[in-house]
């Protein structure tokens, strides 16, 4: 049977790297970071941060492979590095940043405004418009959750981590971090409450 490098396991990727195949670790960078940029961009709310977050994660990971142990899960072991430089950096931001409303969703891309402002038909445009404002707002949301229930719906929604894995990564039991995503599920089911009529109405 031939051998398909992008089919095997993270953990198997990451013992064949331990024993000197780099291209073992390109296909889990390849893999992960995008999922950990959203990660990280969700938790700091800086696209050039987050940006430089992933790079300086994938080299702890490289520093750090030695102690990579074959029973854990890679998830688990990367996303609790990563966690850990979220805490670390936001300590040095002390929380000051927000976004703006008029924020852009990447650095050329158009602010909510702009995308909304356009000569389509009235009802299409209507549906980009609550569609452009629903994703702002979701993000606002996920943004404006406590901590420690963003982390968990991040680690969960986005990188689609086991409960299990999360608690590892939390130091949390599996209870507290199932009970942290049922809060955040119920504080983002509020804030966007007043567009489900709406939203339904232009279906």
């Amino acid at each position: 049977m031939i051998e398909r490098p992008n089919e095997l396991s993270d953990e198997v990727l990451m013992m064949r790297y331990q024993t000197g195949d780099h291209s073992a670790l390109a296909l889990l960078v390849k893999r992960h970071k995008t999922p950990m940029f959203n990660f990280f961009l969700r938790q700091l709310r800086d696209r050039n941060l987050a940006e430089d977050m992933v790079q300086d994660l994938f080299v702890k990971l490289v520093r750090k492979a030695g102690t990579f142990k074959h029973e854990s899960r890679f998830t688990t072991w990367a996303y609790t590095v990563a966690r850990n430089l979220c805490i670390d950096q936001l300590r040095k931001l002390s929380l000051r940043r927000h976004r703006s409303l008029d924020a852009r969703t990447t650095p050329d891309g158009p602010t909510l405004g702009e995308r909304v402002a356009d000569d389509r038909p009235e009802a299409e445009a209507d549906r980009s418009a609550v569609s452009a404002d629903i994703a702002t707002r979701v993000t606002r949301a996920v943004e404006d959750l406590p901590a420690e229930q963003r982390e968990v719906f991040l680690l969960r929604q986005q990188a689609g981590v086991p409960f299990k894995e999360i608690a590892r990564i939390t130091g949390v039991s599996e209870n507290t971090a199932k009970s942290r995503m049922r809060y955040a599920l119920e504080r983002l089911q509020t804030a966007l409450a007043e567009y489900e009529d709406y939203a339904r109405a232009l279906r």
